[in-house]
C-alpha cells in the first residue's frame, strides 16, 4: 500500500496537468456556473462581487479602526489603515472560500462523481477559481483606492506571483477536505470554525509585528502570515521578505503533494461513499 501511494504521489502532478488541460474549458465553465448561480435572481446580480466586500471592509474598518483606534506603524508614506487591513481580507477571502467550501465539493456533484470518466480532481478547485475571480475584483478595488490616496505602485503587479504559496496551501487542503468530506460530513461544520479561527490567528486585523517575539517562530509557520505581509510589503513598495516567502512556498508545496496524494488515494471510494 505505500508503494501505491508513493507511486500515486510521484505521477499525479503530471497527471493532474495533463488533466487541466485537457479539461481546461469544462474547469472554467464549472467555475462560471459557480459564479453566477451565487448571484442568480439577487436584485443587484454580480455588483455584490463589489458590495459584499466593500460592506464587510466598511465594519471592520469602523471597529479596528475607530471603536478600537487601531492603527498601523507609521512610516513616511505609509499606507492608510483600511487598505492594509483590505489587502489582508482578500488574500484570506480566497483562502478561506476555498477551504471553507472543499467539504462539500465531492458531495455537490454525486452525479458527475458516479462517471467513470469524469475527472473528479477538478471539482475541489472550482471554489478556488471562483474566489479568484472574487480577489481579482476586491483587486481593481484595491488599486482604485490606492490610485485615489496616491500610493498606486507598480509593485501591486507582484501579487499574482506572491499569491502562489497560498494558491498551493489552498489546493492541498482543498484535495484533502473534499476526501475527507465524503466520509465524514461533520467536517463540512467544523471546517467554516476553524477558518474564523485562522482570520484572527493571521495579520489581516494588525501586522505580524504586533505578534510577541515569543511566538513569533511559531507563527511564522502560517503561510498567510509570510503571504499577507509580503503582499503588504509590496503595496508599499517595501522591501519584500524573500526568505519568509520562500519557506511558505515550500510549506505550500509539501501541502498541495500530501493533499493530491489523499484525495488519489481515496478516489475510488467516493462513488460508493455517495
Amino acid at each position: 500500500m505505500a508503494n501505491v501511494l508513493a507511486y500515486r504521489l510521484l505521477i499525479s502532478p503530471g497527471l493532474l496537468a495533463t488533466t487541466l488541460l485537457q479539461h481546461r474549458y469544462l474547469l472554467g465553465q464549472l467555475i462560471k456556473r459557480d459564479v453566477l448561480l451565487r448571484y442568480r435572481g439577487a436584485y443587484f446580480g454580480l455588483l455584490w462581487v463589489f458590495i459584499n466586500p466593500l460592506i464587510m471592509l466598511c465594519i471592520f474598518a469602523f471597529v479596528f479602526g475607530y471603536v478600537f483606534q487601531s492603527r498601523w506603524p507609521a512610516h513616511p508614506g505609509s499606507i492608510p489603515y483600511v487598505l492594509n487591513l483590505y489587502c489582508g481580507l482578500i488574500a484570506f477571502n480566497i483562502f478561506g472560500e476555498t477551504i471553507g467550501r472543499a467539504p462539500t465539493t465531492i458531495r455537490a456533484y454525486p452525479n458527475y462523481v458516479k462517471k467513470i470518466i469524469f475527472p473528479v480532481e477538478i471539482l475541489p478547485l472550482v471554489p478556488l477559481g471562483a474566489a479568484f475571480i472574487h480577489g481579482i475584483f476586491n483587486m481593481i478595488i484595491l488599486a482604485a483606492a490606492l490610485a485615489w490616496v496616491g500610493h498606486l505602485n507598480a509593485s501591486l503587479l507582484l501579487f499574482p506571483m506572491l499569491m502562489l504559496p497560498l494558491i498551493m496551501v489552498g489546493m492541498g487542503l482543498a484535495w484533502f477536505l473534499a476526501a475527507w468530506g465524503v466520509f465524514i460530513k461533520d467536517m463540512s461544520q467544523i471546517v467554516p470554525i476553524f477558518v474564523q479561527m485562522l482570520m484572527f490567528l493571521s495579520p489581516v486585523f494588525y501586522p505580524a509585528s504586533a505578534v510577541p517575539e515569543l511566538y513569533r517562530p511559531f507563527y511564522s509557520l502560517n503561510p498567510l502570515c509570510s503571504v499577507i505581509e509580503a503582499l503588504r510589503a509590496a503595496l508599499a513598495d517595501t522591501t519584500i521578505d524573500w526568505v519568509s516567502w520562500g519557506i511558505a512556498l515550500v510549506l505550500g508545496l509539501v501541502a498541495f503533494f500530501a493533499g493530491l496524494a489523499c484525495f488519489n488515494h481515496s478516489r475510488d471510494e467516493f462513488a460508493d461513499a455517495l
